[in-house]
């Protein structure tokens, strides 16, 4: 776990799913896990590295892969050599279909579709190039056809044959959100991300000695307590930079930073990009309340 890090996705309590759509170069982002579900479209990424679970495998030109819940996973350039890659990626919350509804005869190929995505499925060339024109259109589309038509998708998916389950083993790491004080911290920050959070107040909150607390928080998140903060704050900042036209200076001020140029690090070390490119790398990006 130590070398896993867990990201803290831009999809609030309030959302169902929010869609990124993208042109890029480089995959930076370490391993990671989150209990969101994901759905990740690849486009000209021939030769990038894909890793989930216990699985590593070089990626084809297109692909199109679903990565269950709190399951381990990192796309990595490797040995791609295309400068504009096309990457479509869905953060869904994982209780977007409640268990009542997928009870529901219609949706079992769905509820069978989700549980075998702990395992990360790797859907086949011939469904990812159907599905395709109908991804990218999703952060063009607004209202309740883009709810319906992302369930659509869903569940064609669910139906499509030569579906690969990729890791052995599903997730290890699903008790992370189960310890009670790990939620406190994360619930803590989450609300107050804003303002100056110290390492007395944090471990106070959860009866222990600052040394304690940041041997803790290293080995749930593989992060010191101020990479932690960092962490949920460039997460806000970037939903900002997406979602307003609020300048950076504006945004750093939001998001707890003393300052643009301490904003402007911690951002390039978090994306390794500038806010700026990072606004500019998206095509849409799209939320469902």
């Amino acid at each position: 776990m130590l070398n896993i890090h867990r990201e803290i996705t831009q999809l609030t309590p309030e959302d169902s799913f929010i869609v990124y759509d993208r042109i890029k170069d480089d995959f930076d982002f370490p391993i990671h896990f989150h209990p969101e579900i994901e759905l990740n479209f690849i486009k000209d990424g021939a030769g990038v590295r894909r890793t989930v679970g216990d699985h590593m495998g070089v990626i084809d030109d297109l692909e199109l892969v679903l990565v269950g819940s709190n399951l381990p996973h990192v796309w990595e350039l490797h040995q791609c050599k295309c400068k504009e890659i096309h990457e479509i990626t869905v953060h869904i919350d994982k209780d977007l279909l409640d268990q009542k509804m997928l009870s529901r005869k219609i949706f079992k190929p769905i509820k069978d579709m989700l549980s075998r995505a702990s395992h990360g499925i790797l859907f086949s060339k011939r469904i990812t190039k159907e599905i395709m024109p109908r991804l990218t259109q999703l952060s063009k589309t607004s209202g309740i056809d883009y709810y319906l038509e992302f369930v659509s998708i869903m569940y064609d998916l669910s139906n499509s044959r030569n579906q690969k389950m990729l890791s052995t083993s599903p997730s290890q790491v699903k008790d992370f959100e189960n310890s009670s004080n790990i939620k406190k911290v994360y619930d803590y920050v989450q609300k107050n991300y804003h303002q100056k959070i110290t390492l007395n107040e944090i471990s106070e909150l959860v009866n222990m000695s600052p040394v304690s607390f940041n041997r803790f928080i290293k080995k749930r998140t593989g992060r010191t307590f101020v990479a932690f903060v960092n962490n949920i704050r460039i997460s806000h900042a970037t939903r900002l930079l997406l979602e307003t036209d609020l300048s950076i200076g504006e945004i750093s001020y939001k998001c707890g930073f003393n300052n643009v140029a301490n904003f402007n690090r911690v951002f390039k070390k978090e994306k390794n990009c500038t806010p700026s490119e990072f606004k500019d790398e998206f095509i849409g990006i799209k939320r469902v309340l």
